[in-house]
């Protein structure tokens, strides 16, 4: 078997094994790990980690928004509202005009709820 045959053979079975809550928690820990290496790596590293921690962001809007979400509805205007802030705050860190810190607690603070911390 190649390395890609292995890597879609452990896609596969995690994606059978973990739940959304975990699949959540470990995306939010990527971009989180990304956005806190990016600190100390210079502003393109930051563009990059801000960019995919903004998608991510993008896509939790998104998905709140549609009306299967089976999430309550007060819980989807508040992921809708902080998308919202995360967005513009990401605009304020691309212009240098602030840093990632308020992002990365928000982020953290998103994944001590998922894992019922």
């Amino acid at each position: 078997m190649t390395m890609q045959g292995y890597q879609q053979a452990y896609q596969q079975v995690q994606n059978v094994t973990e739940d959304p809550r975990q699949t959540e928690y470990r995306l939010f820990a990527q971009v989180t790990g990304a956005m806190i290496r990016a600190e100390d790596l210079g502003h393109t590293e930051i563009v990059r980690a801000v960019h995919w921690n903004r998608r991510l962001w993008l896509a939790l809007q998104s998905d709140c928004a549609t009306e299967d979400n089976s999430l309550p509805d007060a819980t989807r205007a508040g992921i809708i509202s902080l998308a919202i802030w995360v967005d513009k705050h990401c605009r304020k860190v691309l212009k240098r005009e602030a840093d990632l810190q308020p992002m990365i607690e928000v982020n953290r603070n998103i994944m001590e709820g998922l894992s019922g911390g």
